[in-house]
């Protein structure tokens, strides 16, 4: 927006802290008309979507990361910083609003005043209004927007009380941007500062002042600054004796006595101090219970895994079976129908059996955060996660490892000290994520008996799953312990964090969460698996055409020998087929390094593809044990089972063999998204590099130990 026209696309940003209700005030607004990317030139999310109103242009609204203040401490804060002071770029915005949470007014000021003083057209959003009257909160709305110099409007993105007030604030705002002017700044720069900005004023890039004070300030690393004003900046602050972080914590501290005695005389709180968080706080947090309620919150979440998915699992693989069956019997035979049954529907039916699984995992996840408790859980373990060269921010990435190693790798963006950051970005991929639900579930099943105790609510199979889970989380600390040794970290960071008040989960929410989140893995893990299955469908049916010949003489030289059935002989052709195929040929050749693992040539064809993603082991578990007359493919727990070793005649996947399987899943790193993820936030190839071959070093000794201890 220039001189009063309004653009053909508006930009308006969605601004605030963290926990402020900055997103869930973005889907109400937005509904399904996001856009999830990265902010150009970072890895940093961008969220965006699109805003009708009546008699303006498609608005686009741009959730920006949360922030605590114009003088970042994280990367996403950075991001803010990087575009609101950068009035030439794409996204900068034409108007703000900033979200702030009615019930912490005072702690969410700070990042407003500074917003305010750039002079940036704002609305100030009360978020969470519904919960005035529950926490006797009084807000003498018409003062407030006087004081502040902005449009109040109090909201809830619960009960959408307020939405239609704020839209038509919007429109206005867009309309006659210079309806609201402040009166007088809330800050007024010091005696250095002020030495500063009278030399570079007309040099800087600035709209007012303040504007040329944060320009000041970062222009060692804002992107927008030329290189040779940053050396006169560089000059001119030694030159005049600023200090940059003294004067930061002066503004701070000046910018609080201006904006708490507004908050003091229009916010109103009735009853005692002591919230109904806090009483709950202190037993989530305390010492003792905390990290026990931890615990058995992550065994609960456990056993619901497996106790809830087991029906639609069972449903979900029934219909790809009969789906098979159906194309079978209806298409004519020839390799066309195989590679439709064998390879495109018993891959994608072998992953999208556990989808139930994954959509859980995430609920849960969802819940957690939007109750507040995954913000306690980096409060609660910060000092144990120091000892460790971590941060308490880390157990953020780590529980959300458990979901995807991706976003939990990019979550560490919020972690300052770099050492710290470089640490949980290293160990955070051994948290189990989702994509080994479905190899661990098939595994369980072969190496732990179905018992269950107390009327089915605690089953061994479920503690064999925690325990994976938990066995992955000590395989985290320990390496982070090693590495925080190795990488001599002696610097030490503080967790700066707001607890967020308890409250009920906005469940449209956790919807979205869920259903994005679950969509994206199966669209990603689908793509891998399509294109995996089919190449090893073709490698498994076509190979050498000398030894496949000689395959097919060998199998009915046996078959005629042994006087086998139909369909007996056809299931002896497919596996001396397989044999000589190049898969075969493959498996084979690296089937003397994984031998004293306890696996044989297919399970190498399945470690091997599982690199590219481990969700496709199982994929091509069902791929290879497809291959045949069988009529059950898709019941790929079953093709399995009866699973023999040809020379032995024993079975396979005995308890030893699917222990050894499952340690080796638990700490390998089998996950080219994640490496590449890792390269772009370390900005290096040495950190992927590394991280791979520690994990795969950890996994196949420790699956070596299991096997051979077990055999």
């Amino acid at each position: 927006m220039h001189n009063g026209q309004i653009k053909a696309t508006p930009v308006v940003g969605l601004v605030g802290n963290p926990n402020s209700g900055k997103s869930s005030l973005f889907n109400v607004l937005t509904g399904l008309r996001q856009r999830i990317g990265n902010f150009p030139g970072v890895t940093v999310e961008k969220k965006a979507g699109m805003l009708k109103l009546p008699g303006l242009p498609t608005i686009e609204l741009i959730d920006f990361p949360g922030a605590y203040s114009c003088y970042p401490t994280s990367l996403d804060e950075r991001l803010v910083v990087q575009e609101l002071t950068n009035p030439e770029g794409e996204l900068f915005p034409d108007a703000i609003l900033y979200v702030a949470d009615i019930t912490k007014l005072d702690k969410h000021l700070l990042l407003f005043t500074q917003l305010r003083d750039l002079d940036l057209p704002m609305i100030l959003v009360l978020n969470m209004a519904d919960l005035m009257e529950s926490d006797g909160l009084t807000v003498d709305i018409p003062t407030l927007s006087k004081k502040l110099g902005v449009p109040v409007i109090p909201v809830s993105s619960r009960d959408h009380r307020g939405i239609g007030e704020l839209k038509e604030a919007i429109a206005g705002l867009l309309r006659e941007p210079d309806a609201f002017r402040p009166r007088q700044p809330f800050y007024e720069p010091a005696a250095s500062a002020r030495d500063v900005l009278a030399e570079l004023r007309q040099e800087l890039p600035a709209r007012n002042d303040y504007h040329a004070l944060l320009l000041a300030h970062h222009a060692p690393w804002l992107k927008h600054i030329p290189e040779q004003t940053r050396h006169h900046v560089q000059e001119a602050r030694v030159r005049h004796g600023f200090h940059s972080l003294r004067a930061q914590v002066e503004e701070t501290m000046d910018r609080y006595n201006s904006f708490e005695p507004i908050v003091r005389d229009t916010v109103r709180h009735a009853g005692d101090n002591d919230s109904l968080s806090d009483r709950i706080d202190s037993i989530v947090t305390h010492p003792i219970a905390g990290p026990l309620i931890f615990v058995v919150l992550m065994l609960l979440l456990f056993q619901a895994l497996f106790a809830w998915a087991s029906i639609p699992m069972d449903l979900i693989e029934w219909t790809f079976g009969t789906l098979g069956d159906t194309v079978r019997q209806t298409l004519p035979a020839g390799w066309f129908t195989d590679l439709l049954v064998d390879g495109i529907i018993a891959g994608l039916g072998g992953v999208l059996v556990f989808v139930p699984q994954i959509a859980i995992l995430f609920f849960f996840i969802a819940i957690l955060e939007e109750v507040g408790y995954l913000a306690r859980a980096a409060y609660m373990f910060d000092s144990l996660m120091q000892r460790f060269g971590l941060n308490g921010r880390s157990v953020v990435a780590l529980v959300s490892g458990h979901a995807c190693a991706i976003p939990a790798i990019m979550s560490t963006r919020t972690i300052a000290n770099w050492k710290e950051r470089l640490l949980t970005i290293l160990v955070t991929p051994l948290t189990s994520c989702s994509a080994r639900i479905p190899v661990y579930v098939i595994l369980i099943s072969f190496a732990v008996p179905q018992v269950a105790y107390l009327n089915g609510l605690i089953s061994l199979q479920g503690l064999a799953f925690a325990g994976l889970y938990f066995l992955g989380i000590t395989g985290a600390m320990l390496s982070a312990l090693a590495f925080k040794y190795v990488l001599d970290t002696p610097e030490r960071s503080f967790l700066m964090l707001e607890l967020p008040e308890y409250r009920v989960p906005v469940w449209r929410n956790v919807g979205t969460t869920v259903w994005q989140k679950s969509k994206t893995f199966v669209v990603e893990a689908g793509k891998i698996i399509m294109i995996i299955s089919v190449i090893l469908w073709a490698a498994s049916t076509y190979g050498p055409p000398e030894d496949m010949a000689a395959a097919n003489r060998l199998a009915s030289d046996k078959a005629q020998e042994l006087s086998l059935s139909e369909d007996d002989a056809a299931d002896l052709i497919a596996s001396e087929r397989l044999e000589a195929s190049y898969a075969g040929h493959l498996g084979k050749f690296i089937e003397p390094v994984i031998k004293p693992l306890g696996y044989d040539w297919k399970i190498g064809i399945a470690l091997l593809t599982s690199f590219a993603a481990r969700e496709v082991f199982v994929g091509t578990m069902a791929t290879i044990y497809s291959i045949g007359s069988t009529d059950d493919e898709f019941r790929i727990r079953e093709r399995l089972a009866e699973e023999r070793d040809p020379e032995t005649n024993e079975m396979v996947y005995n308890p030893a063999t699917a222990w050894s399987l499952l340690i080796f899943y638990v700490f390998a790193m089998m996950c080219m998204s994640t490496l590449a993820v890792t390269r772009r936030e370390t900005n290096s190839w040495k950190w992927p590099v590394v991280q791979f071959v520690f994990m795969t070093a950890i996994a196949y000794v420790g699956a070596m130990v299991v096997y051979q201890v077990l055999a």
